[in-house]
């Protein structure tokens, strides 16, 4: 007998090669192929701009703008924090001596978070001598203590973040008329190499 083979049809192979999805550029590439730049004042007009720009009229964006008078030299990422504050404020003594109105500061640092700020009132100690530094951020510090602490005692620098400051301000706690110098800690990133004006909470 002769043998009989059943010929099986051929399956056909299904195409495994899906599209490729397009990659997303991350910040960390961008930053390892560009060296870090220093913030201008004109990055601060842009963010301005790009925030009220849908919300308010082209007059009022335009007495948003302020002149390049009122900004002081960035940090061009060659100084320490002491020694960026010793070259923009040289007569910080004599600011520091005249100071006596309650709450209010002469220097506010405004960064991303109250880690941060911690950092730079380490880093500032050269600078800030025998002064009164005051911590204006939310972490283990209840809003009502800063406030009493404002009222009672004469600060010269304010280091916070800009959610509580905002709050201090809103209440009449924290007034701003003696404030002379303002400080964005502009340059620095995060752990997911965020600069504070790319975190969407400030």
């Amino acid at each position: 007998p002769t043998e009989c083979f059943l010929s099986r049809p051929e399956e056909k192979q299904e195409s495994t090669v899906k599209a490729k999805r397009r990659k997303k550029k991350k910040i960390s590439d961008v930053l390892q192929k560009s060296a870090p730049k220093p913030g201008v004042p004109e990055d601060l007009q842009n963010l301005l701009t790009q925030h009220f720009g849908e919300n308010r009229s082209v007059i009022e964006i335009e007495e948003l703008q302020l002149s390049d008078s009122c900004f002081l030299p960035a940090n061009d990422l060659t100084h320490s924090f002491s020694s960026y504050l010793k070259e923009i404020c040289p007569k910080w003594a004599k600011l520091r001596r005249n100071h006596k109105e309650k709450k209010s500061v002469v220097m506010l640092v405004l960064c991303s978070s109250a880690l941060r700020s911690l950092e730079l009132i380490k880093s500032m100690t050269a600078f800030k001598g025998d002064c009164r530094v005051l911590k204006l951020f939310a972490k283990h510090i209840k809003i009502k203590e800063q406030v009493n602490m404002l009222e009672k005692g004469v600060f010269h620098i304010g280091v916070g973040t800009p959610g509580r400051v905002k709050a201090l301000v809103e209440q009449d706690a924290l007034c701003l008329n003696s404030t002379k110098y303002m400080i964005l800690d502009w340059n620095w990133r995060d752990q997911k190499l965020r600069r504070m004006m790319d975190i969407p909470e400030v």
